[in-house]
């Protein structure tokens, strides 16, 4: 087939990938623009640009999909069908229709549930026991379209990234096998029932929040891991939680229970055991509390 594929970010790549390996022709590869990164906000290109030029594919980079030559410049593609996998713009109904067989799109999550921009994190974070990929026809509403192929995957004790990296090999290889013979895969309309929505991560909610149930608080840095990271501050500094373990323990919410760095919750506790400070590598909590002691007592806020 002849497909404009349509991603950002690493979840992306192994979809973009797995098309060339299966021999369709990839005319051109949209992604967003190279956006300020890093400590010197040097403009840093995304993870499917970098993989599209090694390709040997064009990349196309629009700020937007709303103008008529950009619409128009798309259409002359004249593809069969466009593969979206995390692209992060909306795709106007223009470009839904220019493709002679639409728009199929990777999602992270067992769709109705988690539609949105961070279905992953979200999934985590409430528990889910399994998520999953499904692969959707895309329609104007947001997540909304019609389903061709669903499958799940247990969540386990991964963390976001970890997530993140097993769910894009899963996509890449389904959305190969509905490409095959995509007249065999008839587009199931989603249910109403169960739908769920998963909201961007905002900065502030990254920060944790010790009145909440230790539970809680563990998937919480499971679904942030390793960014944008769940965050708490010790004498102003800021600590990156990257990895926890819940106890039964209690005590003042926020109150640093022993020489290990255990925290009391709203209901049990929390100790930390892979954490980083500002301009720093990740480390053990043993290794933070040798240069950086949190004595007994502490309030952390």
């Amino acid at each position: 087939m002849r497909i404009i594929f349509m991603g950002s970010p690493d979840f992306a790549v192994p979809t973009l990938d797995a098309l060339v390996e299966a021999s369709h022709e990839v005319v051109a590869a949209y992604t967003q623009p190279p956006r300020p990164a890093g400590r010197g906000k040097g403009e840093r290109p995304t993870a499917v640009e970098i993989r599209a030029h090694e390709l040997g594919i064009e990349v196309r980079s629009p700020k937007s999909l709303r103008g008529e030559a950009e619409q128009a410049a798309f259409a002359e593609l004249d593809a069969d069908v466009a593969v979206v996998a995390a692209y992060g713009l909306i795709l106007p109904q223009a470009i839904l229709d220019a493709p002679m067989l639409g728009c199929l799109n990777v999602h992270g999550s067992l769709l109705p549930r988690w539609r949105g921009a961070a279905p992953v994190q979200r999934a985590i974070m409430a528990g889910d026991e399994a998520t999953g990929i499904t692969i959707m026809q895309m329609e104007a509403g947001l997540d909304t379209g019609p389903m061709l192929l669903k499958r799940a995957l247990e969540i386990e004790d991964r963390n976001a990234a970890q997530l993140t990296e097993e769910l894009a090999k899963l996509g890449a290889s389904m959305m190969v096998e509905v490409l095959e013979d995509l007249p065999r895969y008839e587009p199931i309309p989603q249910p109403d029932d169960g739908v769920t929505y998963a909201a961007k991560i905002s900065k502030d909610e990254a920060r944790i929040d010790w009145s909440r149930p230790a539970a809680e608080l563990v998937r919480h840095v499971q679904g942030l891991a390793p960014f944008p990271g769940a965050w708490f501050e010790v004498e102003g500094e800021r600590i990156k939680l990257l990895a926890a373990s819940g106890g039964c323990d209690g005590g003042h919410p926020g109150e640093v229970m022993d020489d290990q760095l255990t925290i009391a919750c709203g209901n049990g506790a929390l100790r930390p055991t892979l954490v980083q400070r500002a301009g720093k590598g990740a480390m053990s909590t043993d290794e933070l509390l040798r240069g950086f002691p949190v004595p007994k007592g502490a309030i952390l806020r």
